[in-house]
């Protein structure tokens, strides 16, 4: 069976749950084969053999933590030559499309991003996305190189499949580009205790009709019942009543969480585009009409400041 690249997002050891989600998808096409880079990496390999991999591609060097993406580049570019696989995958993080991208023009091959499935087909890999503002569906493969396809977060659900996970360092010479452009500091995020917003298994969103920031407490009252990230439309972000890093839309953060729940949004296209491919979506808006109705699989017809803290209290009790 052909091997699958899978580029692995980890803290210093400590896989991210989108990689364990790409070992899943990796197996459908062939037997994963993990590339772990920078400090901490050979400390994934536990975590990779438990969830699929087959063999695990290490590589440490100060370039990964004080240069921007070029050495990670390198170093799949490495990896594709060592391997000859049937496809690379990566998380479609921000900086993970950018990997993805030059990566693809590196090896001469078709990319594709943001894909929500994935499966074997008779000429390569066939993609599933959601494209043009979630408007159409698409099954998608690369006519051209080795498939470069980055899959959005909680695309599939992490499943466990013991396998050798044998380590193995990867031979890595870094280019004249690498070292480029430099990181001169890093100031850690605050943590909230709530899950990343792009990662969440539920998001708790609020917009116009939450009516001020203040206000946003019902939201994340909510959200913290029941263990969600937290996010917002454009609108309450333009307004200032919420960070910029919370906005789910065309223009914000686009997330595909199990459950979805939109409170005072009205379901502008820009907001659909960053949400419509939530396996399940709920929906509390006053207004009847609010275009969210026609896309959600519940609807609440009410004033969110009487429903949210009814069901935040309702959701606790049951919990506790």
């Amino acid at each position: 069976m052909a091997e699958v690249l899978v580029y692995v997002d980890h803290v210093d050891g400590a896989v991210r749950k989108p990689t364990l989600e790409l070992l899943t998808l990796a197996r459908r096409i062939g037997e994963p084969v993990a590339v772990a880079l920078g400090n901490g990496a050979a400390d994934t390999a536990a975590a990779l053999a438990e969830h699929g991999a087959v063999k695990v591609l290490t590589h440490d060097a100060p370039e990964y933590a004080d240069y921007l993406v070029v050495p990670k580049v390198d170093a799949l570019q490495a990896a594709v030559a060592a391997v000859s696989p049937a496809a690379v995958l990566v998380p479609s993080s921000t900086e993970g499309k950018e990997v993805a991208a030059r990566l693809a023009l590196r090896i001469g091959s078709g990319i594709i991003t943001d894909a929500v499935d994935l499966e074997a087909g008779d000429e390569g890999p066939v993609a599933t996305q959601s494209v043009f503002a979630a408007s159409f569906t698409t099954r998608t493969r690369v006519a051209k190189g080795t498939p470069v396809i980055t899959v959005k977060p909680n695309s599939a659900a992490v499943e466990t499949a013991p396998a050798a996970g044998t380590v193995e360092a990867l031979d890595v010479t870094f280019s004249a580009q690498a070292t480029g452009t430099k990181v001169t500091s890093r100031t850690p995020r605050e943590s909230t205790g709530r899950p990343e917003l792009t990662e969440a298994a539920i998001v708790v969103s609020g917009g116009r009709g939450v009516n001020g920031a203040d206000n946003f407490a019902i939201i994340e009252a909510l959200a913290d019942s029941l263990g969600a990230a937290v996010g917002a439309s454009r609108a309450a972000v333009d307004a200032g009543w919420y960070p910029h890093t919370n906005q789910v839309g065309q223009t914000g953060k686009a997330v595909s969480p199990q459950l979805y729940i939109a409170n005072g949004i009205s379901g502008a296209i820009q907001h659909r585009a960053g949400m419509q491919t939530s396996k399940t979506i709920v929906a509390v808006n006053k207004d009847a009409e609010a275009p969210i109705f026609d896309l959600v699989d519940y609807g609440v017809v009410g004033d969110l400041f009487d429903v949210v803290p009814q069901l935040t209290e309702e959701i606790k009790t049951r919990k506790g």
